[in-house]
């Protein structure tokens, strides 16, 4: 059973209303009874597709062959396109050997065939200029270049399979990247040269520290160095001012003499634990608002186990948002609040807005949403093996754990990211036999959470695989929600290279909402570009603000018509929310009687 409790029914004013009611209940009740009986009936499948997904690293087999027998029957019923592809093979190769023979010229430019994408750092190094390494990497681009073109562009194939063939040999070709060996890699050589071989003596130290660290059931990475929750992260002053299954909420202690008399709610994901906000207290979002003279409130979610595999995700929206704003209205009676949501809290807050507005429920003054998509047919990679047979072998593995383990949940992250987080890691820890420095924002990434069971496949299926969000067919209580029926004005973050969230799909709530809305694009990707501190530099942004009224721009034009701005967000954020905010005021109380034996900040769940 979901955590949320039946509500009981109100009995019929009529008699005619009450045999359709019952003819209901009895249906419900033959439907919950034949699914039931079918998944008792299905186990042995669903157990053998969970030892597979293991196997498999939660991939289905099954959607990957479909993939690749669509791409390659187009293919063989495509001579003229075989042709094309087998011509460009040996153009390629016949530029290749002229190369390597006039590599010494003095007019031969490093790059003289292909350079690399601009967001591959593999060959990036001066050292990679030079023969032979830069001739290993440029057969290397060239291979890689052949390979996208063969495996796109074919008439007939479906626009998923296509990607999926596209993604995973790209997948595979990154493991032979001459930056991945040793005898092809020029930094690696140098460094074996300078240190006299003790590069690799080190390197294979960090293997073996990495590998018993696996085995003991430990963090497969050793850069969370000294972070510590509530010691080095989570330090912002708080305490925690209600407690119920699902949340812990904070509230944190004012630092500056008069506040804004709305509070801010803050609605993270639950897939990351909270304090991605509450960094290092330089980097800290919680800091820097509550210095900003606003009071702030933070959800700390409780990290599920296997007990915990019927939590639904309306529950996340009952005894979550709905919940946390109950509280705060006990604090801070008859204020309305500044919302925001990150990432997947983000995507929930929307789901809660538009419950609230259907129901003229107006307690949100402003809504904020960071890196969090409604729209779901543009999420990027992510959504390549989003289909029935993918999603179902995804059912089955968690149905036997009843939760997304940790590994599987990063490594489908540092899949969509495997040069910079896989490859380039490895090379660097057990090539050049060093480690990256300890990061508040690698300690954090490395504190994993879990997702229940039944919440999961539901996010799966109505989220990203059926678009019920977006589409109007969202179901909250029974009833339909729309976001079109939020009207509430709107702040919405998203960043350049989202490999989670694209800015391309956060975008689309300009059309999906009847609201005011200030979108702004920053620099970064999907946690740097949130964590974006005023002192830090390198920072960028562009801004612009729709009218409820206005006619819609796409992304692309409007991108291109918005001025850049240098400096991080977050200043920009705050002006908009107190221009939106009342005068300032005395500061309010610190919870309520009913959570004086509440702990202090960071609070329990988060160290779960």
């Amino acid at each position: 059973m979901p955590l949320t409790s039946t509500m009981p029914k109100a009995e019929a004013s009529a008699v005619s209303s009450l045999a359709p009611a019952v003819a209901g209940d009895v249906l419900a009740t033959a439907v919950q009874a034949r699914q039931q009986t079918e998944g008792e009936a299905h186990q042995a499948d669903r157990a053998f597709h969970a030892m597979l997904a293991r196997l498999t690293g939660g991939i289905s087999p099954v959607a990957l062959l479909l993939a690749y027998t669509d791409w390659l029957s187009h293919l063989a019923a495509s001579p003229q396109r075989q042709i094309e592809i087998s011509q460009e093979a040996v153009q390629d190769a016949k530029r290749l050997i002229e190369s390597a023979q006039q590599y010494l010229k003095p007019d031969q430019g490093p790059w003289s065939l292909i350079k690399p994408q601009p967001q591959d750092r593999r060959f990036a190094r001066p050292e990679w200029e030079s023969p032979p390494f830069n001739l290993f990497a440029q057969a290397f681009l060239l291979g890689e270049q052949w390979w996208h073109n063969a495996t796109t562009g074919v008439r007939g194939v479906a626009k998923q399979n296509e990607a999926i063939v596209e993604f995973s040999v790209r997948q595979m070709l990154n493991v032979l990247a001459p930056s991945n060996f040793a005898a092809t890699n020029p930094e690696v050589l140098q460094k074996a040269f300078q240190s006299g071989g003790e590069n690799f003596l080190l390197g294979w130290q960090n293997f073996c520290s990495d590998w018993m660290r696996l085995l003991s059931g430990g963090k497969a990475s050793a850069n969370a160095g000294d972070f510590v929750v509530g010691e080095t992260v989570a330090t912002s002053r708080g305490k925690v001012v209600f407690r119920n299954e699902l949340i812990e909420l904070i509230q944190y202690y004012p630092v500056t003499g008069k506040v804004h008399p709305e509070p801010i709610l803050i609605v993270p994901a639950w897939i990351m634990k909270y304090y991605i906000l509450d960094l290092s207290p330089q980097n800290s979002l919680v800091s820097y608002l509550t210095g900003q003279g606003f009071t702030v409130f933070m959800i700390s979610w409780r990290n599920p186990g296997a007990a915990d595999r019927d939590i639904a995700f309306d529950d996340y929206r009952v005894l979550g948002v709905e919940a946390a704003l109950a509280a705060i209205e006990d604090i801070v009676p008859g204020r309305q609040v500044h919302a925001l949501g990150y990432c997947l809290g983000g995507t929930l807050l929307s789901i809660a807005a538009a419950t609230m507005a259907r129901e003229g429920d107006n307690r949100l003054k402003s809504i904020n949403l960071l890196a969090a998509q409604t729209d779901f047919t543009e999420a990027g990679e992510l959504t390549l093996f989003i289909n029935e047979s993918q999603v179902t072998f995804l059912e089955d593995m968690t149905w036997q754990h009843g939760v997304l383990d940790t590994t599987q949940m990063a490594g489908a992250f540092q899949l969509l990211r495997s040069n910079d987080l896989i490859w380039s890691r490895m090379t660097r820890d057990y090539l050049m036999g060093e480690r990256a420095p300890p990061s508040d924002l690698m300690a954090w990434n490395a504190d994993a959470t879990r997702l229940p069971y039944r919440m999961h496949s539901e996010y799966l299926r109505k989220l990203f695989l059926d678009n019920d969000l977006a589409e109007g067919r969202y179901l909250v209580e029974g009833k339909p929600i729309s976001l079109a029926d939020i009207h509430t004005p709107m702040f919405v973050v998203g960043t350049l290279r989202d490999h989670v969230a694209p800015w391309k799909s956060t975008y689309k709530i300009n059309f999906l909402v009847d609201a005011d809305v200030t979108y702004l694009l920053t620099s970064g990707g999907h946690n740097a570009g949130i964590v974006a501190p005023p002192s830090e530099q390198g920072h960028s942004y562009r801004v612009r603000t729709k009218p409820a009224h206005a006619t819609y721009t796409g992304p692309d034009e409007w991108l291109k018509t918005v001025a850049p701005v240098e400096g991080s967000w977050w200043p920009e954020w705050t002006k908009w929310l107190a221009a939106r905010s009342g005068e300032l005021s005395e500061p309010p109380r610190i919870g309520t009687a009913e959570g004086r034996n509440l702990p202090d900040a960071p609070g329990d769940y988060v160290r779960g």
